[in-house]
């Protein structure tokens, strides 16, 4: 300890090292929030490449196939999505049908 009131080389190396972590505190903090902002880009980047698909629903038992817009929450077709040609190829078959909740025939009707 310093003979003239002041604070200790062990003291100001404690502040020194309180404050450092609190740095670290902050910066790592920081770095979760930037990673959450550019997972949430990169999801509706996906989400907005899909709402440009669409997706075939394959036909179970006693049913028909459904097409759906690419980013309809009734099928999850695991990133096997269509053009729109391939779309109105779909819908031209006789088992095929749109999806009565995301109506993907509106994506594809007037171009």
């Amino acid at each position: 300890m310093s003979g003239s009131g002041g604070i200790s080389r062990l003291e100001k190396w404690r502040i020194t090292r309180d404050f450092l972590s609190w740095q670290l505190r902050q910066a790592e903090q920081q770095v979760r929030a930037l990673e959450a902002q550019e997972e949430e880009q990169r999801r509706r980047s996906r989400r907005a490449r899909a709402e440009q698909l669409w997706k075939i629903e394959p036909q179970r038992s006693g049913s028909v196939m459904l097409l759906h817009r690419g980013g309809c929450g009734l099928f999850d077709s695991a990133g096997a999505l269509i053009d729109r040609e391939a779309a109105l190829t779909g819908l031209r078959e006789p088992d095929v049908e749109p999806c009565p909740v995301c109506a993907p025939e509106t994506g594809l009707a007037g171009r």
